[in-house]
């Protein structure tokens, strides 16, 4: 018997002697999320002692944490399987030979019978089904599973809900699990769950870990520092990655075979893995092509000596036949993280080209091949690894792909193609001929806000930071409405005299003069007996606005039956022309469907005019009374009531003649069994004819509202749909949205009290049918909060569509305005200035160039400041530094603007010889240097230069004996200071700038020579040589000095030695 000793070496020598050929044969998982069942280290521990073990593995499994484990029945032989590329685990699904590149028969290699696991979360009703609950559910959904299975060919064994494992058979492999159209509610799978493979994880947990060990020392040629994406881009897009490519193949029916850049094919194979097998790397690189549909590889998975392949790219001019979707060279080391989707940073070593290209698009009559899980067609920008988002331009620039926004007829197919194109936010003052009409921006926006301006105003001071701002809210009484609801009628009518108006465009004008007449019938008090309001009002006001309507003195309790009154004629004019087109299409013989039209609007004595016109004497005195007392309606329905108790034959009196019978007795809606009417007629009906005659206004608005909630009223649509519709309407969709005179009753009622419905008023489809036209919606929002009918201060989208709808017409000190009349908002307290100082920075041509708009700028109390320092940009931007540093030096912004001047100015304006600009300038920051920094290496240098040179000049500072040696002393701090400005501002100093320096230390030192008399000491002379010698100025200068300086010295020598 051998010893246990000797039998340890004997192992040992064994072991040693077949390392190479066992690390030969031993299957690769670089995985790091992967496992296998026996481990790796274990599969070497065998094949060490029982030689042929990894050719006859019994129920060998591999298995990924999260997302399932397959167990290959009997024995199997694993030896030099790559079991990255074989088996791959996605959510919901197992692929072993995916592409089929190297897929043995049935029964060889991993092509064979086997159990697989899947981890599979679902949810049953509204609850995750955890532990059996809801089994009729879970029931239903076991035959889902079953079902799913027998359709791919393999047999369900079970699913259990508490771990969330679903089991089944296979007789041999491709792809097994969920698709996308499988009407099943899954749950994402949380990869870093090792919970849910339940008793798996715990089986393996140990081996995994002592596999990670394994890999290290079987494995020595794979790449610490390799990256690789983890996932498909399929997958990372939610899509499925089998339709993916169906639908690849579709737009690039020839991706298996693509030409190179010489016209040779290139067939996409497995090369690349290939070649890395053979030269003992194992590594595995992400391919795009036909038949990939997802993939894992892991971070480590990356080969130096990778060969490199192309996908050449689908929109290359130069391949139009034979296109794929991507250029991807493997860059040899590099060590990029792994990304989500694929981006240029995959490209890393492929040059960077620009070419002009058309794109492509889908058929949209084509079917495509996507499920429901996601019906999207990703475009080229898309499958290229580039992604691009919508951007917004100045005034108005909008870049995007996709179809163009104003083509209606363009088809539904995404393009890789990019739009440029302009949002009209200036459509409402151009004409049919889209010319700009100047004109319509003074009656739209400037006559209105300069209206707006000449009202009372209440001012709220703000402080940001140090400066303020006066916000400005408009107060206005209701005795005071009625002008100023004629003033801005007055400025609709105005444009109805502009020549090249569209039809569409009068029709809005009209519908705003209704509008504004509206507001003043519904919102306007009389003033009370002995008051006046405001008795200093401008007398330009009286002259802009019509003369005051003096109404007599009425009692309080008349106010709603004048208020009725007032809202019956205001409804009588707006439908009168919808009344007259009826009757126009009416045939002049049936004289009673004339008679009904004229009721509808309310035209009693026209409709009387007529019945006795045709002898119809008795309905003539039935007319004349419509709408009147609640007895005369009373007695009309007796009578209708009468007759049908009395079994009258109701086909010998015409239909119409009975349509106006339940007309005039207060059944509206029996009239109007087989008529359609707009709703404002309508609602006229119910308050004429209906609703007794003294019913206050808020109860007939209620008593629509309540009939629309049960659908037994039109509803009252904007009136560009309601008309027409309008040729510029068509094909909008309004959104749901109500007319804007709606509203107004609403709001009359009380009745728009909710947030939606405010803001829904108060936007522009309510009142036109251009969504960027907010001018008079702004300009009736402002009216109704003035007189306290209106109380909600969030309409901050509304001010900001004006405000950019004014600068795009320019006007920038209006959008100004407009924003100082936005809200304070606590949780925003700098808003107004961020966007006024924004406004000033970006429209500084704009306001800069009209002195009237700067000056009305002024007068609001725009802190001067922002303004200059709007302009030292704009100045700046353009190279125009000396006004840049005006306009700094305006707005006190001290530092830059000594930065500017250290570098751009000063040294210009030394060399022009503009000495007295540079004295000014410096001498406005020395009072601030405390803010400056680097004072005294700056600005400071020119104040001391000039300074120390005017004391050279005045001849009585040179009477002194002792003068020379403290001006040698000032000259060489002066130098020094130099210096060290040279040092501090360094490479920002322009070559000119140091030129300034050479010529002021060239300057000072022919001074101080100059000074250098018989009657100075030598060495006092050969001090100040050595000063000036010291000095940074050029060479040749400096030679002339030293050539001074070698004379006294050999002058004081010949003394010396004499």
């Amino acid at each position: 018997m051998m010893c246990p000793m000797k039998k340890r070496k004997t192992s040992e020598v064994l072991v040693s002697r077949n390392a190479s050929e066992m690390e030969s044969i031993l299957p690769v998982l670089l995985a790091c999320d992967y496992y296998t069942v026996p481990s790796l280290s274990e599969l070497a521990a065998r094949e060490c002692v029982d030689s042929g073990y990894c050719q006859r593995v019994q129920d060998f499994t591999v298995g990924r944490l999260g997302y399932g484990v397959v167990k290959f029945l009997g024995e199997t032989d694993v030896r030099w399987l790559k079991l990255d590329q074989v088996i791959q685990f996605n959510q919901q699904e197992v692929v072993v030979y995916e592409d089929g590149y190297g897929k043995p028969l049935i029964g060889m290699g991993l092509n064979k019978a086997a159990e697989v696991t899947l981890v599979l979360k679902v949810k049953v009703g509204k609850d995750e089904v955890i532990g059996g609950q809801n089994n009729l559910e879970l029931e239903k959904l076991r035959m889902k599973l079953k079902g799913v299975n027998e359709r791919q060919g393999a047999r369900f064994i079970s699913y259990d809900p508490s771990s969330h494992q679903w089991k089944f058979l296979v007789p041999h492999f491709s792809r097994f699990g969920l698709d996308a159209e499988d009407d099943i509610d899954m749950v994402p799978i949380d990869n870093n769950n090792q919970q849910e493979l339940g008793p798996i994880v715990k089986e393996v947990s140990q081996d995994v870990n002592e596999e990670d060990e394994m890999r290290m020392d079987v494995s020595p040629s794979a790449g610490p520092s390799g990256s690789a994406l983890v996932h498909s881009l399929p997958a990372h897009l939610g899509l499925d990655p089998l339709k993916m490519q169906e639908m690849r193949m579709l737009m690039f029916q020839n991706g298996e075979e693509n030409e190179d850049e010489n016209g040779s094919l290139v067939h996409k194979t497995r090369s690349s893995r290939k070649e890395g097998a053979d030269g003992g790397v194992h590594g595995s690189v992400l391919q795009l092509s036909a038949k990939k549909s997802s993939h894992n590889v892991s971070p480590n998975n990356t080969s130096s000596n990778s060969s490199p392949f192309k996908i050449l790219s689908p929109l290359s001019p130069s391949l139009p036949n034979k296109q794929a979707l991507l250029d991807y060279i493997s860059k040899s080391g590099s060590a990029s993280p792994p990304r989500n989707i694929l981006m240029i940073g995959q490209n890393k070593g492929t040059p960077t080209k620009t070419t002009k290209v058309k794109g492509f698009k889908l058929d949209p009559k084509h079917e495509t091949p996507i499920g429901t899980r996601s019906n999207i067609i990703a475009d080229a920008g898309l499958f290229m690894g580039r992604s691009f988002r919508v951007g917004w331009g100045p005034n108005g620039l909008l870049v995007h792909s996709g179809t163009p926004i104003c083509d209606v007829n363009a088809s539904k197919g995404l393009s890789s193609i990019i739009h440029i194109e302009k949002v009209a936010l200036d459509a409402t003052v151009r004409d049919e001929d889209k010319k700009v009409k100047e004109d319509l921006i003074n009656l739209r926006f400037d006559s209105p806000l300069r209206l707006h301006r000449s009202l009372r105003q209440d001012i709220t001071e703000i402080e940001t930071g140090s400066f303020k701002l006066k916000l400005q809210k408009l107060v206005c009484s209701r005795s005071r409405l009625p002008e100023v609801c004629r003033g801005h009628v007055a400025f609709v009518e105005r444009q109805l005299d502009v020549s090249g108006l569209s039809r569409a465009e009068r029709t809005i004008l009209m519908h705003q003069v209704m509008a504004w007449e509206l507001i003043n019938v519904l919102f306007s008090e009389r003033e009370a007996k002995g008051s006046s309001e405001s008795a200093e009002m401008d007398d330009a006001m009286d002259m802009m606005l019509d003369k005051r309507v003096d109404y007599p003195d009425v009692e309080s309790e008349a106010e709603p039956l004048i208020r009725r009154s007032d809202f019956s004629s205001w409804l009588q004019e707006s439908v009168c022309h919808r009344v007259q087109e009826e009757m126009s299409r009416l045939n002049e013989g049936r004289y009673l469907e004339t008679i009904f039209s004229l009721l509808t609007g309310r035209q009693l004595g026209a409709a009387v005019e007529l019945a006795v016109d045709k002898g119809d004497v008795r309905m003539a005195c039935l007319l004349s009374q419509a709408g009147g007392s609640m007895v005369n309606r009373s007695d009309m329905t007796a009578q209708i009531d009468v007759w049908k108790m009395d079994g009258l034959d109701f086909n010998f009196i015409e239909k119409e003649r009975l349509k106006l019978y339940e007309l005039l007795s207060g059944n509206i809606h029996g009239a109007l069994l087989d008529s359609e009417l707009d709703w404002k007629r309508h609602l006229g009906l119910l308050m004429w004819y209906h609703l007794p005659p003294d019913t206050s206004l808020p109860v007939i608005v209620q008593t629509y509202q309540q009939l629309l909630h049960e659908g037994r009223a039109p509803y009252p649509i904007p009136f560009y749909v309601d008309e027409g519709p309008l040729e510029e309407a068509t094909g909008l969709n309004f959104g749901g949205h109500f007319d804007l005179t709606y509203y107004l009753m609403l709001l009359h009622a009380n009745r728009a009290n909710s947030t939606a419905i405010l803001k829904t008023m108060f936007s522009s489809p309510s009142s036109t049918y251009d969504a960027l036209d907010y001018h008079m919606i702004w300009h009736q929002r402002s009216v109704l909060e003035a007189i306290g009918a209106l109380d909600y201060k969030d309409f901050y989208v509304l001010d900001m569509s004006f405000v950019s709808q004014l600068l795009c017409l320019g006007q920038c000190h209006l959008a100004i305005y407009v924003v100082l009349h936005m809200p304070q908002h606590d949780d925003h307290p700098h808003l107004h200035a961020s966007i006024i100082r924004e406004i000033l920075f970006q429209y500084c041509e704009t306001w800069s160039s009209h002195e009237m708009q700067r000056k009305f700028i002024e007068d609001l109390g725009i802190p001067s400041a922002w303004m200059h320092e709007a302009l030292a940009v704009y100045y700046q931007y353009y190279g125009d530094l000396s006004m840049a540093l005006d306009h700094l030096l305006e707005s006190s912004n001290w530092q830059r603007a000594h930065s500017i001047f250290m570098t751009s100015v000063s040294h210009s304006l030394f060399l022009s010889s503009q000495h007295s600009e540079i004295w000014r300038l410096a001498i406005s920051m020395e009072g601030h240097k405390s803010e400056i920094a680097d004072w005294d290496l700056g600005a400071g240098i020119y104040i001391y230069f000039y300074l120390l040179k005017s004391s050279f000049e005045d001849e009585n500072t040179m009477a002194e004996f002792d003068s020379l040696e403290k001006k040698n002393d000032e000259c060489r701090a002066f130098f020094s200071r130099l210096k060290d400005s040279l040092s501090v501002w360094g490479n920002r100093l322009l070559p000119a700038a140091r030129g300034t320096y050479s010529k002021m230390a060239e300057e000072l030192s022919t001074l101080l020579s100059s000074r250098i008399s018989k009657g100075s000491t030598r060495s006092s002379q050969l001090s100040c040589l050595d000063t000036i010698l010291d000095a940074p100025m050029p060479e040749d200068i400096r030679s002339c000095h030293l050539q001074d300086a070698i004379s006294v010295f050999t002058f004081w020598l010949s003394e010396v030695a004499s």
